[in-house]
């Protein structure tokens, strides 16, 4: 099996266990997930199996949608439900115009602590490792971008929340941060990812029905194949020739090769920033490699094998 899975991942379980179970249905060890969500999150996880395991330098990072709830009134030292209360901040809880003018003030390019209980490496070791040792490690801030922090209802001292986000965005660190902004503390106690990228939580599967459908035989249920992935790059189909030629990882000539009119390539937009990317294709439609497109000396340059 080559392709993704898309999976509605219940509470109180972690994304690993998610992985775990699907190797168990499938009897394919080569699975792993593209993007991490808490114990306590539900919602939308992207379970690559096979070959399109190699496929996370593009899906790692795509853009996520979140909905949530934040109490306010009380912060914990993991910036959720799961954690322990820290001293109250002792402040009144806001008006909901407060509430909104501080959300606002999140919104576009921040920099970001992630929270102390959290999978970023600290010498490469975990930082809720060494918290839950009782080690305080330096953290550092990342780069992230909220596109859209928006209040969906306010009964204090709850708050419910939608977010639109970059890859990387601790929502836990949104709720903790904005707690501390409005000087009364605050949590995370609800989250539900909604989409990634092209992906939308309403298209996955829970572990059962995956386990229903396998068991029936009906794998194309559930699985996307990898030949029905990045469809925003541009399409090759080579003859016998030149799938012998991809499959050793020699350089393909081409013809000069037209984009499609609404898609814009560029280093920068590229999930493998040195080139452009080129799906390779055979004659019975399965995808052989994907390439960089050498415009330069008109050929594919193979770089990820599939067939």
């Amino acid at each position: 099996m080559n392709g993704l899975v898309l999976i509605d991942k219940p509470p109180d379980c972690t994304s690993h266990d998610v992985v775990l179970g699907l190797r168990r249905i499938l009897s394919e060890p080569r699975i792993g997930h593209f993007g991490t969500l808490d114990p306590m999150a539900t919602g939308l996880l992207l379970a690559a199996l096979g070959k399109a395991t190699r496929l996370f330098p593009f899906f790692s990072r795509e853009d996520k949608t979140y909905r949530g709830r934040i109490r306010l009134g009380v912060a914990t030292d993991t910036y959720d439900a799961q954690g322990k209360p820290l001293v109250s901040e002792g402040g009144d809880l806001p008006q909901e115009s407060a509430l909104r003018r501080a959300m606002s003030k999140y919104e576009g390019p921040i920099q970001q602590l992630p929270p102390a209980f959290s999978a970023k490496k600290y010498k490469g070791e975990p930082l809720y490792k060494r918290a839950r040792a009782g080690n305080e490690t330096p953290r550092t801030a990342s780069s992230v971008t909220v596109h859209r922090f928006v209040l969906l209802g306010y009964q204090p001292p709850d708050a419910d929340i939608e977010v639109s986000c970059s890859s990387g965005t601790y929502i836990r660190s949104l709720a903790h941060d904005l707690g501390r902004d409005l000087g009364c503390g605050g949590h995370l106690t609800q989250l539900r990812r909604l989409g990634s990228g092209q992906f939308k939580v309403e298209e996955a599967f829970t572990l059962a029905r995956v386990r229903d459908l396998a068991a029936a035989g009906q794998a194309d249920r559930f699985l996307i194949p990898v030949e029905d992935l990045l469809t925003s790059y541009p399409k090759a189909i080579l003859d016998e020739s030149e799938v012998r030629m991809a499959r050793t990882g020699q350089a393909v000539p081409y013809e000069p090769l037209e984009a499609p009119s609404d898609v814009v390539f560029s280093r920068e937009s590229s999930p493998w920033a040195d080139s452009n990317a080129v799906r390779l294709f055979n004659q019975d439609g399965r995808l052989v490699a994907l390439a960089h497109q050498d415009v330069i000396k008109s050929v594919w340059r193979p770089f990820l094998l599939f067939d």
